[in-house]
């Protein structure tokens, strides 16, 4: 496992390799768009929300880059928006079940159906998740995830009191998908990533223009569509186990254009925030225990993987740890370890 890796906040010089991460994510990874005018927006607000630099926090969006230290190279990113649904609608499907009965018929059975909602106002989103295949395998993946946990405990009142995530559905290389082919194609009237795109660069009227606003029954979809309600991309399967380890629970929401599946936890009980804890750090060769640790600065937040001994609310680790995040010996610090 490589020791070197360290999560910061993204830079405007970042640009480059973030058009790169967005290639190689492919198709239907939202949050990463190969739109160069997106991306550097995001740059530009993410650097503005870690300088304290927004008048409305609750719109601040937080990127963050995986950076190996020893070679410079860049690994992977990861994303927390402060409030979804604020100041643009944040639609989704929920799954209900429509009890249908007739006496005079001896007929009694459930119907399942879609309805378009708007539920999620003022939850954090913790995503933009993705991990280069390079870098796999590592540990880097935990690092990836878990530092978005640590980043909210650093600061709560930044954020919200609920959290999701929206994991990728079932979409092929070709950018197709048979949910949008089943439903969203006959409302828009345009390609699958057409729609991607404009749900990240607009403020989403368009989907309350044309989406069906009447419930749409499950059964009456093709079995291809049926079948990838609530499923997330091949991609994405190890990133759905670590947000069920940390207590995501999925409850028949899903995104309106792929199907694929929305998780929420409550603030307080996401496993790394419940089980970190803020310890001085001092430099040792003790060693045992392993985990993520973060600094206590926002602004330049870090997070890196770490090993070390715990006694009472010390922790001793090497002087490379430090180095990478920031900070000094007798420093306090949030930490997350392995149980």
């Amino acid at each position: 496992m490589s020791s070197s890796y360290v999560m910061r906040p993204s830079r405007l010089d970042d640009f480059e390799v973030l058009m790169q991460l967005a290639e190689e994510s492919g198709p239907g990874f939202t949050s990463l768009p190969v739109h160069e005018r997106i991306l550097r927006e995001r740059l530009e607000k993410s650097q503005k929300s870690f300088a304290g630099e927004l008048t409305e926090p609750q719109y601040g969006k937080y990127l963050m880059m995986l950076e190996d230290q020893e070679s410079g190279e860049i690994g992977g990113c990861s994303a927390v928006k402060a409030g979804v649904g604020i100041d643009q609608p944040f639609f989704n499907y929920r799954v209900i079940t429509v009890a249908q009965a007739s006496q005079a018929a001896d007929r009694r059975f459930d119907l399942d159906a879609l309805v378009l909602t708007n539920e999620f106002v003022g939850y954090t989103e913790v995503g933009t998740l993705f991990l280069r295949e390079a870098h796999r395998g590592s540990g880097a993946g935990r690092l990836l995830a878990q530092s978005r946990y640590l980043l909210v405990a650093s600061a709560p009142d930044r954020f919200g009191d609920m959290i999701l995530a929206e994991l990728r559905g079932v979409v092929d290389g070709d950018g197709q998908t048979p949910f949008w082919d089943a439903i969203g194609r006959h409302f828009f009237r345009m390609e699958f990533t057409e729609a991607d795109i404009l749900s990240a660069i607009t403020d989403n009227q368009f989907i309350l223009d044309l989406m069906p606003k009447y419930p749409i029954y499950v059964d009456l979809l093709p079995p291809e569509a049926r079948e990838v309600i609530g499923r997330c991309h091949a991609d994405g399967v190890g990133a759905m186990k670590l947000l069920e380890w940390e207590g995501f629970r999925f409850e028949r929401t899903v995104d309106i254009f792929d199907g694929g599946p929305l998780v929420a936890a409550a603030r307080s009980t996401v496993r790394t925030i419940r089980e970190s804890r803020t310890v001085t750090v001092r430099t040792g060769d003790a060693g045992g225990r392993t985990g993520i640790m973060s600094n206590d600065r926002f602004s330049d937040f870090r997070a890196t993987m770490v090993e070390g001994a715990l006694a009472d609310d010390i922790f001793y680790t090497s002087a490379a740890v430090l180095d990478r995040l920031r900070i000094s010996e007798g420093e306090t610090a949030r930490i997350w370890l392995r149980s």
